[in-house]
């Protein structure tokens, strides 16, 4: 039988992201336990009174073994499961002592970010994966200016050098020749384990054949709850608080904010600039993209305010060769 969430306690567990050399620490879950078989992050339960940190630090030392010494939140997921409801409290731990094991002789492995196969994790787990293998550069499309041949190859070298989320975004187009295309865009993501968000109405989605969607400010606010299923992925453009709020409430993937920058659309338009960007920045919890104005040389402004990196459409497409500023950004720590 299905419990009502509203009438079910939510079970608070608090689990650590330990990463290195592009991998991350992960364990199975028993066999007879709840989403028994399938991996998680290690973690466990709070205890009552328990505060988050010292919950956080007595799991891990009883799972794997190693005393944190530092860790920072990282994101929080609240799930319903049709037998129970979870907050999922998820820390990236920054320094550790000890080596990581299975100390209660559940398996362990240290898995590429990149290789992490949602299908093998909790749905809970989802929005994690999802934040985790987030790139420094978001790419959005220019279709229009240089014609669908033309994009295509420069969007080849982009991912060539490292680009692995791009946005198309082309009002211009009518719904059939928007999908078309973006199965065409889908199709050379999946050769380089891309993601294509889409910048439509939602439901044009299936015909797509896309990652998810990205919504701008005007379907964001026009949305009540989350446009896709939780498998799909969410992104939405953002000018000022309550568009951010509004985003989280829909539980978003991502969010681009801006303009931070003068841009070459719209030169004399309202800017947010650095400092207002980090103030909002602030506001949320979700992954933040600076945009407006972005180049290369913006990349670290961007991160020491809390941006999970820069989202370009001229910044890069104006490059002779896109290649180049993408390298940059792609391997930039």
């Amino acid at each position: 039988m299905t419990i009502p969430a509203g009438r079910r306690s939510v079970i608070h567990v608090v689990a650590g992201l330990l990463t290195e050399n592009n991998r991350v620490c992960v364990t199975r879950r028993r066999d007879d336990a709840h989403q028994g078989g399938k991996w998680e992050f290690p973690g466990g339960k709070l205890e009552p009174g328990e505060d988050r940190l010292s919950g956080l630090k007595r799991e891990l030392r009883e799972e794997l073994g190693i005393d944190v010494r530092g860790a920072i939140p990282f994101q929080q997921v609240r799930h319903a499961y049709p037998d129970l409801e979870v907050l999922l409290d998820v820390w990236r731990i920054t320094d550790y002592q000890g080596v990581a094991h299975g100390r209660e002789a559940q398996e362990m492995r240290w898995i590429e970010i990149l290789h992490l196969d949602p299908r093998g994790f909790p749905a809970a787990d989802l929005p994690i994966l999802r934040r985790l293998q987030l790139p420094r550069l978001y790419l959005i499309s220019d279709v229009r200016r240089f014609g669908e041949e033309e994009f295509l190859k420069r969007l080849q070298r982009a991912f060539d050098a490292g680009a692995r989320l791009v946005q198309l975004r082309e009002p211009h187009m009518e719904r059939t020749a928007f999908c078309g295309y973006a199965r065409r865009l889908s199709a050379l993501c999946r050769r380089f384990a891309a993601k294509l968000l889409v910048n439509a109405d939602p439901s044009w989605l299936a015909d797509c054949d896309a990652d998810g969607v990205h919504l701008n400010s005007h379907r964001l606010m026009a949305s009540s709850e989350r446009p896709v299923s939780a498998k799909r992925w969410v992104g939405a453009s953002c000018h000022n608080l309550a568009e951010l709020q509004r985003a989280e409430a829909l539980q978003a993937d991502l969010v681009v904010l801006g303009p931070v920058l003068p841009t070459a659309s719209h030169p004399h338009g309202s800017i947010l600039g650095w400092d207002r960007f980090a103030e909002l920045r602030q506001s949320t919890g979700l992954p933040v993209y600076a945009l407006g104005g972005m180049r290369e040389a913006d990349l670290a402004r961007a991160l020491s305010r809390g941006a999970q990196g820069v989202a370009m459409i001229s910044g890069v497409w104006d490059a002779q060769d896109p290649a180049v500023p993408v390298r940059v950004l792609s391997t930039a720590d």
